[in-house]
């Protein structure tokens, strides 16, 4: 994994050691050496390296005499939207899954109280392996393998949505039943929290959304954030999917959401070189990989499910972005984040929003 840039302030060895209206540390060395030591997680001091984007939730890998390589997962700095960023609730999610056949990392500790780092966290095992965003493994960068890629990705989503949430211990985690009317609900109520700004489209598309609102099938564990960089792929060929990451949003819900998403965040070769999906990155473009459509006819077959509404799930996933990367900015704006790329979404709001619409009129594949 690519490591997040690291600010002079982010790790401190003490409380004591941040100065008057300093911002709060993300890792606080001794009494976190104490917790991994009450865990029985290795012993003397920690070395930690950001990893991953850091674009929300925030990683480190942690490094220590006697322990295997773990990893730390808490929330980023406040101010943070409401119910936003519960890691307690993911770590529950991940031990859970645990013994089924979904590919997750095992939880090792969890600390629910804010007063080890200044904020709650839980270590997992490291998964070695590759994230690909920028470019692919030179063992898999083959057509065959890319084309493997998505066949591994779309697999691991339907072993997700195959897992029997309710004998996992999931009962509570969400509500099984009116999932779509409470995301348009929910996200339409975060808008108003996140917007810097009025956006016309936003408000359109989410009436559109609430309006044209298809009939789910049976509940299933819903990732929230399912695309290609929130995986871990071994490094060798033939390519396998090691583990699934980022289950901040996960729930209990309708399972085409997450093909919605995956779909939305897919770029393929026909694509223009311009705009949203440029951004998104131009790694799946690349001979072998499956188009969205491709995708798509695997999960049916594999899954058993009908794909007659997924444009409605597509848009779906269009609004929740712009909100969450309108939150995002918001962040940006008010200086809680060092991260360049936050400040970027401005603009990209706009042209995400205005893309949902494109969908809702069937403009845009």
């Amino acid at each position: 994994m690519t490591a997040a840039p690291l600010a002079a302030d982010d790790i401190v060895a003490t409380s004591s050691d941040v100065p008057p209206g300093g911002r709060p540390p993300l890792i606080v060395r001794e009494p976190l050496e104490a917790f991994l030591d009450d865990h029985g997680l290795g012993h003397g001091p920690i070395e930690a390296t950001p990893i991953g984007e850091g674009h929300s939730n925030v990683t480190f890998a942690i490094t220590r005499a006697g322990a295997s390589q773990l990893v730390l997962r808490r929330p980023p700095r406040p101010p943070l939207p409401p119910s936003a960023h519960d890691v307690v609730r993911e770590a529950r999610l991940l031990s859970a899954l645990a013994p089924t056949q979904a590919r997750v990392p095992k939880v090792l500790a969890t600390c629910p109280q804010e007063s080890v780092i200044g904020a709650p966290f839980y270590l997992m095992e490291y998964i070695a392996g590759d994230v690909i965003v920028a470019s692919v493994p030179a063992a898999l960068d083959l057509p065959s393998e890319r084309a493997r890629i998505g066949s591994e990705l779309i697999d691991a989503l339907v072993e997700v949505h195959a897992v029997d949430w309710q004998a996992a211990g999931l009962e509570g985690f969400g509500k099984p039943t009116g999932y779509l009317e409470r995301q348009v609900r929910r996200f339409g109520g975060l808008w108003e929290v996140n917007k810097t700004r009025e956006i016309p489209a936003v408000e359109r598309v989410g009436r559109w959304l609430d309006e044209h609102r298809p009939q789910s099938g049976p509940a299933t564990i819903v990732h929230g954030d399912y695309r290609l960089g929130n995986t871990i792929f071994a490094a060798q060929a033939p390519a396998h999917l090691a583990a699934i990451l980022d289950w901040e949003l996960a729930t209990i819900g309708d399972p085409l959401a997450d093909l919605g998403y995956l779909c939305m965040m897919w770029t393929e070769r026909g694509d223009p070189k311009e705009g949203l999906r440029e951004h998104l990155g131009s790694v799946t473009r690349a001979e072998g990989f499956p188009t969205r459509a491709e995708l798509i006819a695997r999960y049916e077959q594999r899954s058993g499910r009908s794909m007659r509404a997924l444009g409605w799930y597509v848009t779906l996933a269009l609004w929740k972005a712009v909100v969450f990367m309108e939150g995002n900015y918001k962040r940006a704006l008010a200086g809680a984040t060092d991260d360049p790329y936050l400040a970027q979404f401005g603009d990209s709001v706009i042209e995400l929003a205005h893309m949902a619409e494109e969908v809702t009129r069937g403009e845009l594949d």
